[in-house]
Formats: C-alpha cells, sequence, structure tokens
C-alpha cells in the first residue's frame, strides 16, 4: 500500500489480488447478495486509489481496507433502502450454503446458522463477520469501528452470545 500511496498506481492489482476476496465474502456475508457484494468491492478499491493519500504507513492496511468497505457499505445501504430490504426479506444463502458431500445433519446446521447470523442486527452481524470470518484481530477492528479494544471484546462476547440463543431458537434446542 506504501507504494500505491506514493503513486505507484500498478501495484494496487496486487493489493486486488490479495484482498478481493475476503473483503467479497466479508459483503456477502452482510448483504447475502453477489451482485451487491462484487459492487462493493470495485467500490473499495477505487476508494483505496482516490483516498490512497489517507493511509497512513505502518498502520494495518486490512484495518484501513475494511474501514474504507464499512464506508462504501453505509453509503450503498443508503442508496439502495428499497432494495436492500427486499433482500433482507428474500435471503439468499444458498450460493455459499454447505458443500454437497456434507451430511445432512451438518447441511442443516450450516443454514440454521446463516439464518441466525443474518437474523442479528447489522452492528452485532458486522463484528461477528469481521472478528471471525475475516480474522480480523480485536485492535484491527476497533480502528474499524472507531472505538476501544476492550469495546470489541463485548461486543463480540454479546454478539456470539445473541447468535447462540437465534441458532439454539430457530434448531428447537436448548442452550446448555
Amino acid at each position: 500500500m506504501n507504494s500505491v500511496r506514493e503513486g505507484e498506481i500498478a501495484k494496487l492489482e496486487t493489493l486486488f489480488d490479495r484482498h478481493h476476496r475476503a473483503l467479497f465474502h466479508y459483503f456477502l456475508r452482510l448483504t447475502t447478495n453477489r451482485t451487491a457484494s462484487e459492487d462493493l468491492v470495485q467500490d473499495v478499491f477505487y476508494r483505496i486509489l482516490k483516498y490512497r493519500h489517507t493511509y497512513q504507513p505502518g498502520t494495518s492496511f486490512r484495518a484501513w481496507m475494511y474501514q474504507i468497505g464499512r464506508n462504501a457499505m453505509v453509503d450503498y445501504g443508503a442508496k439502495h433502502k428499497a432494495e436492500v430490504a427486499l433482500l433482507e426479506e428474500a435471503g439468499d444463502f444458498a450460493s455459499t450454503g454447505p458443500s454437497p458431500d456434507r451430511s445432512a445433519q451438518a447441511a442443516q446446521e450450516a443454514a440454521l446458522l446463516h439464518k441466525a447470523l443474518k437474523a442479528l442486527p447489522a452492528e452485532k452481524r458486522e463484528v461477528l463477520v469481521l472478528s471471525r470470518f475475516q480474522g480480523l484481530k480485536y485492535e484491527e477492528i476497533a480502528a474499524v469501528l472507531k472505538c476501544e479494544v476492550g469495546t470489541v471484546k463485548v461486543r463480540v462476547y454479546r454478539a456470539l452470545r445473541e447468535l447462540g440463543d437465534r441458532f439454539y431458537a430457530l434448531s428447537g434446542e436448548r442452550a446448555s
């Protein structure tokens, strides 16, 4: 990123190759829409290029990239409110569901987990996606969310607890 910041625009391709899949899956887990996720990834890399001068050398690129992604997501949500509401009602996780070779029980549990994750409030879903699916460290998430590390830990704990409650409610089992 330092090279891109200094004007070596061709290096953006390397960043794209390294990070576009993870960013796509981040958006897909938040929007459940492949087309919107692809558009958001493109928007993020456009913004990385446009705002490259704001990147501070020595800081986490991933945290900075996800902060840009988060802003792109907010802008997308504002522009496509009606579309987002329809997508949330429809729920399209079929393309990212479990592979066919999994057992029926594992497939059912994965579907319930996706449903429970989708049912979480957006802020709780986001913190879980960043920490559990994208593998960001709490310090990076704190930079993305612009809060303290302790706050991130509490939010992750609460989101996991609510996810578990929703999962067990959907499965008809009791949490132990």
